[in-house]
């Protein structure tokens, strides 16, 4: 697969060689407007932006300063501007155009920089932060540059999107950092990427979210996840009335700590964070109805465990879950409702006292609902095609479990089926998998699936509602055997 950020790179080094450091853009040889700080109320930064290597045009005559007028009458104070032309149809005459017509606002350059006479060229240009992306840059360049930025004043927006990058961001302690859920490598999104990040990031920095975000209710499941900034780039603009619902709806617990109060996601990914090596996913025990099954399930090392408030063979009470002895592993209560249902108050309680971190919706809910409880809760849905996840793509929760019907069945998701989800962006190894899983079959699914989550129940008992044991432990030795 080709590096799409590295073949940017590479053509921009060969225009730099030609048209030096400006482009060919008239720059300033001294910075002729005030510095702004970066960070103000509320940290929305929306961006100007042209097209992309993924999504191709977005707004290809895009008037840079009619943009950022739209977003500074919408309350934003901080504007990103892509200053790559290439690619992304931007120039540095954008940003000192914008910077020029509204000299009171934050203006982040967002671009490939590499180079020190880049950080030069954009103090000069009106920048009052610069991106720099981690995984373009060794860790002696990283701080070369930051080091080079904070002298000439800059704030310094650091970029990360794995574990490599955090390596080096962690020395330089940025007070910025951004966790891009779209990969740079191919462009592809997946909002749950900040979130697996994020648990990787012990140092006092404000996080910032970027990409993946379209509608305010993905902004609020994101404050509620941690952070506190987005970055919005198509959506922003293509939606004219996003920035405003953003600068006014956005309202993330203000701290400069990286998790201060985890939230589902955060606790659920910290947990895959320490999986240590190969391929093994997040493993829920589901259908526990007896203390002795959930204390086993939670010694053998399940990631969560599941009970059932729907009818079922498995059902418990929610008293059977206020009672339960508490668990390394999270909490879920499986429900089932209908159009137009609300959660029951009795079962709502348990999450909101504590007793519960999620829900997990399997019936026929309304997608509001759903995206309502999208911080502690996700949807399961019989997999009987990509043509069933389809409504779910654009919901908030970054996951769908795949199971066969409304779940219980013993039933495994057929292959076919399998390599249908596989092309989807919910499938390959952002797959959430159960449906007849046991200790006969789990190897094979995981090595050929490569699933993130399984999640079993009827396979591993020995009657309706209690787990063999013998079951439970061949099935975690499987997922060990197959994970390596």
């Amino acid at each position: 697969m080709e590096d799409v950020k590295r073949a940017i790179v590479a053509r921009r080094l060969e225009r730099i060689a030609v048209e030096g450091f400006t482009f060919g853009h008239d720059v300033p040889a001294q910075r002729q407007v005030p510095l702004v700080p970066f960070d103000r109320a509320p940290f929305v930064i929306c961006e100007v932006k042209r097209r992309s290597p993924s999504k191709g045009a977005i707004a290809e005559g895009l008037d840079a300063v009619g943009q950022a007028r739209l977003y500074v009458e919408s309350g934003v104070k901080t504007i990103s501007v892509l200053t790559e032309e290439d690619h992304f149809g931007g120039s540095l005459a954008d940003l000192m155009a914008v910077k020029r017509a509204f000299p009171d606002t934050a203006f982040l350059r967002k671009d490939f920089l590499v180079r020190t006479e880049d950080l030069d060229v954009s103090w000069r240009a009106g920048a009052d932060a610069v991106l720099l992306i981690a995984s373009l840059l060794s860790p002696g360049e990283l701080a070369r540059l930051k080091a080079h930025a904070e002298a000439l004043g800059l704030e310094v927006f650091v970029e990360v999107h794995d574990e490599d990058d955090v390596a080096k961001a962690r020395p330089l302690r940025p007070a910025y950092t951004g966790i891009n859920c779209r990969d740079l490598t191919d462009f592809s999104i997946d909002r749950a990427i900040p979130l697996m990040v994020r648990p990787l990031i012990d140092w006092p920095t404000r996080l910032v979210f970027e990409s993946g975000i379209f509608r305010p209710e993905e902004a609020e499941w994101v404050a509620l996840a941690g952070f506190q900034g987005i970055l919005v780039g198509e959506g922003a603009v293509k939606d004219p009335t996003l920035a405003g619902k953003l600068a006014s709806s956005f309202a993330p617990e203000v701290t400069h700590h990286p998790d201060p109060h985890p939230s589902f996601w955060a606790r659920l990914y910290a947990r895959r964070s320490k999986g240590g090596s190969g391929y093994r996913p997040l493993v829920k025990v589901c259908g526990l109805a007896h203390y002795d099954d959930l204390a086993l399930a939670d010694e053998l090392g399940a990631d969560l465990v599941g009970f059932i408030f729907a009818p079922s063979k498995r059902h418990v009470d929610p008293a059977f879950v206020r009672h339960a002895p508490r668990t390394k592993a999270l909490r879920v209560g499986v429900v089932q409702l209908g159009p137009g249902q609300t959660v029951p108050e009795d079962i709502a309680a348990l999450v909101d006292e504590g007793f519960l971190d999620a829900l997990q919706f399997h019936g026929t809910e309304d997608r509001s609902l759903v995206d309502a409880w999208a911080d502690r809760g996700y949807k399961a849905l019989g997999a009987t095609g990509p043509e069933s996840w389809q409504p779910w793509l654009s919901a908030v929760a970054p996951r769908v479990l795949a199971d066969v019907g409304t779940g219980g069945s013993g039933q495994p998701v057929g292959d076919a089926t399998l390599t249908a989800l596989a092309a989807t962006p919910l499938g390959g190894t952002r797959l959430w998998l159960a449906g007849g899983l046991g200790p006969e079959n789990v190897a094979d699914k995981i090595v050929r699936w490569k699933p993130e989550l399984i999640d079993a129940s009827s396979g591993l008992e020995e009657s309706p509602g209690h787990k063999d044991p013998a079951k439970l432990r061949h099935y975690f030795r499987e997922i060990e055997r197959a994970s390596r």
